[in-house]
């Protein structure tokens, strides 16, 4: 990777994030960033999970706020993004509306809620995740990235934030992960983010939350495309701690496809529909 590009960022829309799309276009062009995706979290037509994401009524305003930043900035490349819960019966509204009647440039697909005992379990909701809960995480994330919905998957590690100790439960849960991945040729993110948080005591030692290191050295013996991101939350962390995901990346050998990633031709095509 030899420029810096970044698809995974924050406004305060989100209501849990600081800034504007011009804020965070201004800091990408002062960290030498060339191009920048901004993904807020996607509403819901149901309005389910608001505390986290804009209202519907917002959507159109952040789409026309990211075109006029494209337009006023035209040496940093702005991409229009999303970031989306994998929540099925809204899939048609993904597609015809973010993706078809607001135009929106590419969908990040990611986990944060799953569906678990006949209710979606939140990863921030408990204390720790027994396995049960890891295999309900697991299922819902490979079918995720199977769907061919989204053009990456975020921090698929996530589920670090709750679960202890690395175990064979563990281990089966990342290959299955990395299996799905690399069958539908989906880059999984190495995500800046959680080293910007505290750490975690695991098993007598500290740790990030994620990245989870167990997750990619596992993840090196697939051949999946990974892509790294500063999943910015605060203008001034646009490119935060991404040199350090190039580093894991590096550790572990990972194929990172920033630089190949929304090219002129595209995005790229996933067929890989259940």
């Amino acid at each position: 990777m030899t420029t810096r590009r970044n698809f995974h960022t924050h406004t305060a829309l989100c209501n849990h994030a600081t800034g504007s799309v011009a804020d965070y276009c201004e800091a990408a062009v002062a960290q030498g960033v060339t191009t920048l995706g901004i993904s807020d979290h996607t509403p819901h037509p149901d309005g389910r999970w608001q505390s986290t994401r804009m209202a519907m009524a917002e959507l159109p305003g952040y789409v026309q706020d990211i075109h006029d930043a494209a337009a006023a900035y035209p040496g940093l490349q702005v991409y229009a993004g999303i970031e989306c819960e994998h929540v099925t019966e809204h899939l048609a509204f993904y597609q015809d509306e973010l993706l078809g009647r607001h135009g929106l440039s590419y969908l990040i697909g990611a986990v944060h809620w799953y569906p678990y005992a006949g209710e979606w379990a939140s990863l921030y909701g408990q204390p720790q995740m027994d396995a049960q809960r890891l295999h309900a995480y697991t299922d819902h994330i490979v079918e995720l990235i199977s769907s061919g919905y989204y053009a990456f998957i975020a921090h698929p590690d996530l589920f670090g934030v709750a679960y202890r100790g690395v175990d064979e439960e563990l281990r089966a849960c990342v290959r299955a992960i990395a299996q799905a991945a690399e069958a539908c040729k989906v880059p999984l993110e190495i995500n800046a983010y959680g080293l910007r948080k505290k750490k975690i005591e695991d098993g007598g030692s500290w740790r990030f939350m994620y990245p989870l290191m167990i997750f990619w050295e596992i993840v090196a013996e697939y051949q999946v495309p990974v892509i790294v991101n500063s999943d910015a939350h605060r203008p001034q962390d646009v490119w935060g701690n991404t040199d350090e995901c190039l580093d894991i990346a590096r550790r572990y050998s990972l194929h990172v496809v920033n630089d190949d990633f929304l090219v002129e031709k595209g995005l790229p095509v996933h067929n890989c529909g259940t």
